[in-house]
């Protein structure tokens, strides 16, 4: 129901022209106003008025308005006597008066009739208008409702609204084309209509023609022309986000948001009513989105209500927002919670009052959590009844369970309120790493918030803002940045990618921490894409080990990006499960290639090779893919095999087979592999030839010759080994003795030992060959060659005390083998024993002593164990339970 204050803001309109007869538009103002619609060729009004009522306007009063009002509700005949054509309204206020009507294209009549506006009223079709522009521009909003709301009389209406939007700036086209009207048909219910209209942001300060065409009670009615600049007419919205609290002074301070803020400015109207011992209301008018009210005491109760209009006074004012109600504590602190980073500084006030007697700030204390109490030193007295705490350097808060804060308790001496005021300290100190591709294409800075987790409620965000060259000595937060979309990955650190980069454009960033109770910046950062690249590795990675030289050779092939001169790091090892890497850096640029020296050149190497900017900045690339060497001959064999020989037939005789034994190479002496062994003889008769024997490891050939010498060549897939062993076999070195004793000890069933003494003589002593058999064996023969200055010798083997072994030492010369010295068993004479084996002396009294020790140890523990359980046997004599045990069995049993 329209309220009739607003009807007196019209009352100033004293005069109404007549609109349509001269195609002029009638301007809206954005305010209320009133439409009364007459039914065609009304002009006398007297069908109207019951019996007895005088026709003189002037004469009628008070009497005669209800009576034709009652006349009205009587009866609704008349609507049915009403033709359907067009009928004509006026724009007029509250009473009707002034108001001018058009009937059909005659010419205007000034009607002024009290009763004539009790007709338009009764009649159903007269209608309280408001029109404006939505607060964010988008839409041109007329509401209608009817003057007389009278359950008989609501018929069903249909609203029109027909407008134009002519390409002119304030001045008025003075005939407008019909044609070029647009026709919006207006939501109606019973007791309102609702017509909206979409205006471009581009004419909004064009003039828009419009008039409303209203089908009520079987009648049309026409509006005249109105017209309005919608950027003149706006409503904003209402404010929101109504906020209030105390302040460090405290104070109070009220702040809201208003959406529309951005699109204009505006002005505020704040209204709020303060109980406390007295109830005020005050209403303020203010141009900043804030109102500071003084002098707030505890125990007070506010509740504020804020609307908006535009700052040049245009336009209507906004709905009211939502009241919102504040009410302060007996305790106040201010600020309540303090959110802060780790080093800085923070201060709380507080009012404390106890049964409506506020304590003096000198009476008041601090405690921290209720178990610290603050130091004095850390107090000031603000005024007589507001006292400071204030903390230096802090540290982050350590969350207590569910509590990730500091609980700060203002006293009244010894008596502490359960209120109290929350401190949140946390370490802003982010650490963001950025990293360009090797494509030089985009950035990828990654940070962790995990020293913001705590902190419930809060978000993260990264901000920053780029340069146009380069980064400053002193980075700093600027007062223009953007956000960066950054996206949580599983490992718990953030992602962000810049893309399309500016090489050399300095990239100034930080972590902003927002909360309720504010926001926190993490310290900025500035970063030079061109100086964080991370290259692509290095492509076409080869290992080899080369030939001839026998050095494992690596190359590569650098990355295209970066153009900075490149350092190299490789890392090789032995391929396997677990390879031991070793690193070799590599400084020149240039180089595509090293050679690095390896212990076994017949194994199987894996190298990588990763790169990074000479200057060191940046970072180090990805390993590159593994390469492999391939196990290949290097070079020649180092040595021929050492073999053996085992001779058959009479030992009179000249002629006798000899059976050549040797043992394969290993890949260390083969370098790397052994296709086949070749045999050389050579005799002062036959001269030198070869005999190829493939890959077996023994040949027999016939000794006719006086002497008789052989070697066994080892050849691989480059060629035949350089150093190999000669065996000469000579009629005449096999008869001279070099060896004066031998003796053959045995030191367990795995090990024995042979010592020996040599005669002095005039030949060349090369080695000696040690040879043992098992004589229930025939092909039992084993041997050894030693150096030839060794005098005792420890052979390891499966010797069975039960079988018979013999033992032979061979002496051998560059002429020839010698005479060998041969044993058959153990040596039984135990008075040789400690003259060729001194170390026998040491062994077996060693193993004796051992033994002693190991007894005496036994027996020793054994008396100890029963004095342990014994000591505490009670005596039998003087203990009466013990009497009639015998604890001596039970020792004999320990």
């Amino acid at each position: 129901m329209i309220s009739r204050k607003f009807y007196v803001v019209l009352l100033h309109w004293d005069f109404l022209y007549v609109i349509a007869a001269l195609n002029l538009a009638y301007p809206i103002s954005p305010w209320r106003f009133k439409l009364f619609c007459a039914p065609p060729n009304s002009t006398d009004v007297s069908f109207l008025l019951p019996a007895g009522i005088p026709k003189n306007a002037s004469a009628l009063s008070g009497d005669y308005e209800a009576a034709v009002e009652a006349n009205f509700n009587a009866s609704s005949v008349y609507v049915s006597e009403l033709s359907k054509t067009i009928s004509h309204c006026c724009i007029g206020n509250d009473r009707g008066r002034n108001c001018s009507v058009q009937r059909g294209n005659a010419e205007a009549k000034t009607l002024v009739s009290t009763v004539k506006a009790l007709v338009f009223h009764q009649l159903g079709v007269n209608w309280d208008i408001e029109c404006w522009m939505k607060g964010d521009l988008t839409l041109f909003i007329c509401h209608m409702e009817p003057l007389l709301k009278r359950p008989f009389r609501n018929y069903d209406s249909k609203v029109h609204f027909l407008y134009d939007l002519p390409g002119v700036i304030d001045d008025l086209p003075l005939a407008p084309l019909k044609d070029s009207f647009q026709t919006v048909q207006c939501n109606c219910s019973v007791w309102e209509c609702d017509c909206h209209v979409p205006v471009p942001r581009t004419k909004l300060n064009h003039s828009l023609l419009m008039y409303l065409e209203i089908m009520s009670a079987g009648m049309t009615f026409q509006s005249p022309l109105m017209s309005v600049q919608p950027m003149h007419v706006v409503k904003p919205e209402p404010p929101l986000g109504l906020h209030m609290e105390i302040t460090e002074d405290g104070n109070l301070k009220i702040s809201w948001d208003s959406p529309t803020a951005k699109l204009f400015p505006l002005q505020y109207q704040v209204k709020y009513s303060e109980n406390s011992t007295v109830i005020r209301e005050v209403a303020k008018v203010v141009s900043a989105p804030s109102l500071l009210v003084l002098s707030v005491l505890p125990g007070s109760t506010y509740q504020v209500q804020v609307r908006s209009k535009r700052l040049d006074g245009s336009g209507l004012w906004s709905d009211w927002s939502s009241p919102r109600t504040f009410t302060t504590q007996d305790v106040m602190y201010f600020p309540p919670k303090i959110l802060t980073s780790v080093g800085s500084n923070a201060s709380f006030h507080c009012i404390y009052k106890n049964e409506n007697q506020i304590i003096s700030s000198k009476q008041i204390v601090w405690w921290m959590n209720l178990a610290e109490e603050i130091p004095e030193i850390q107090y000031s007295n603000v005024n007589d009844h507001v006292s400071q705490v204030t903390f230096t350097n802090l540290r982050a808060t350590r969350p207590r369970g569910k509590f990730s804060y500091d609980a700060v308790y203002c006293c009244s001496g010894q008596e502490c309120h359960h209120r109290y005021a929350e401190l949140y300290v946390i370490d802003v100190n982010i650490n963001i790493s950025c990293e360009t591709d090797g494509y030089l294409t985009k950035m990828t800075c990654r940070w962790s918030p995990s020293t913001t987790q705590s902190l419930a409620g809060s978000t993260v965000q990264l901000r920053y803002h780029r340069s146009s060259l380069y980064c400053s000595d002193s980075p700093s937060i600027h007062p223009t940045s953007e956000p960066k979309k950054c996206i949580l990955q599983r490992d718990g650190f953030y992602e962000c990618v810049f893309q399309p980069i500016f090489l050399l454009s300095g990239y100034t960033m930080w972590i902003r921490i927002n909360h309720p109770l504010g926001s926190l910046d993490s310290p900025p950062m500035c970063v030079l894409p061109d100086s964080v690249v991370k290259p692509l590795p290095p492509s076409s990675v080869k290992a080899e080990i080369t030939r001839n030289i026998g050095l494992l050779k690596i190359s590569w092939e650098r990355p295209v990006f970066p153009e900075n001169n490149l350092q190299f790091q490789i890392r090789y090892g032995l391929n396997g499960k677990e390879i031991q890497w070793k690193m070799h850096v590599v400084f020149d640029p240039k180089s595509k290639f090293a050679s690095l020296p390896v212990l076994d050149l017949c194994a199987v190497y894996v190298a990588q090779v990763r790169c990074r900017r000479l200057d060191g900045l940046g970072y180090w690339s990805d390993w590159s893919s593994p390469a492999y060497t391939l196990v290949t001959d290097v070079k020649v064999p180092m040595r021929g095999p050492e073999f053996w020989r085992i001779m058959d037939g009479d030992i009179t005789k000249k002629e006798r087979n000899v059976t050549l034994l040797w043992k394969p190479l290993m890949k260390n002496d083969s370098l790397c592999s052994v296709r086949r062994y070749v045999v050389q003889h050579h005799t002062a008769h036959n001269g030198t030839w070869s005999e190829d024997v493939g890959d077996q490891t023994n040949l027999t050939f016939l000794w006719a010759e006086e002497a008789h010498t052989v070697s066994v060549l080892a050849i691989n897939s480059i060629g035949a080994s350089l150093a190999n062993f000669n065996l000469t076999f000579s009629w005449l070195m096999s008869k001279v003795s070099a060896v004066q004793s031998l003796s053959a000890y045995p030191l367990s069933s795995s090990c024995a030992i042979l010592s020996w003494t040599l005669s002095p003589g005039h030949y060349n002593l090369i080695y000696l060959v040690i040879e043992w058999r098992d004589l229930n064996e025939d092909d039992g023969m084993k041997w050894l060659r030693i150096p030839s200055n060794v005098k005792k010798y420890y052979i390891y083997d499966n010797f069975i005390p039960i079988e018979k072994y013999q033992f032979s030492l061979y002496p051998i010369f560059m002429e020839g083998i010698g005479k060998p010295k041969i044993i058959n068993g153990f040596t039984q004479d135990d008075m040789d024993k400690p003259q060729n084996d001194a170390g026998l002396y040491v062994i077996v009294p060693i193993i004796i002593s051992s033994c002693v020790l190991l007894l005496g140890t036994l027996l020793i523990s054994h008396q100890r164990m029963k004095k342990l359980f014994w000591e505490d046997v009670p005596n039998p004599k003087n203990c009466s339970w013990a009497q009639g045990l015998n604890f001596q069995k039970r020792t004999d049993i320990l």
